[in-house]
């Protein structure tokens, strides 16, 4: 019979690892460097630093453009092709601190664009009296201002109207009376422009029936075929 050994596993796995270092076996991310764009991966970082101690330039090229090809297939850039293309470029440089020198097909960017702070949006500052009708038919009010009177006017000053209904009926589905919308429009065309007496404006039912129609079809657009299939299986039950 064979002989069993009196060493057990722990010693055994001890006098194996005597003399090795294991400081390397365990790492966690919190200990490592951060990285520049963490949405690509540490892989692609790796392969960065790889590539900038290419000593030669054609070969660092090479390199650069299949990280650029990598990265495309980790974050799949929007826009057009092109537009894609720099933006992985650009990116590419920003991981690499700006230090890289290689035939880029595009402009190399510059680090101060990076930090400089863009400039102030100008924001319109003044405040809509009736929110519920946008500054958009605000604008168009204005533009119906301009008209000289006649039958285009008031062509445009009736469809304002029922845009001002159809917008007010949308936050508060129910009843509105003419002579509101007539007063409303009154007001925020500075009583230039008046709704004329002989005018009439959708009913309140037409315009709810096409609110719901434009929901439901907003609705069955974000559910697509998901709703289809699960209206498919009822069906067949």
């Amino acid at each position: 019979m064979e002989e069993r050994s009196n060493v057990s596993l722990p010693q055994m796995s001890k006098t194996m690892q005597k003399g090795v270092d294991l400081s390397d076996t365990l790492t966690y991310n919190s200990s490592r460097e951060d990285l520049t764009i963490p949405e690509y991966g540490r892989a692609i970082h790796t392969m960065v630093q790889h590539m900038l101690s290419v000593a030669d330039k054609a070969e660092r090229t090479k390199c650069a453009e299949a990280i650029v090809s990598v990265m495309g297939s980790v974050v799949p850039p929007e826009g057009t092709e092109e537009e894609g293309l720099h933006k992985l470029w650009n990116h590419l440089h920003q991981i690499a601190g700006f230090q890289m020198d290689v035939d880029s097909p595009f402009e190399v960017p510059n680090i101060e664009d990076k930090f400089t702070q863009p400039e102030r949006l100008n924001y319109p500052n003044e405040t809509s009296r009736a929110g519920h009708f946008g500054r958009t038919l605000g604008s168009m009010v204005e533009m119906a201002k301009k008209l000289e009177d006649g039958e285009e006017k008031s062509i445009l000053i009736v469809k304002l109207a029922n845009t001002m209904k159809m917008h007010f009926l949308t936050w508060n589905r129910k009843t509105v009376e003419r002579s509101f919308i007539a007063a409303q429009l009154k007001e925020l065309s500075g009583g230039a422009l008046t709704l004329p007496e002989d005018a009439e404006l959708e009913s309140t039912a037409e315009i709810l029936r096409n609110i719901r129609k434009t929901s439901d079809a907003l609705n069955l657009k974000r559910t697509g075929k998901k709703n289809g299939k699960k209206n498919h299986k009822n069906r067949r039950r």
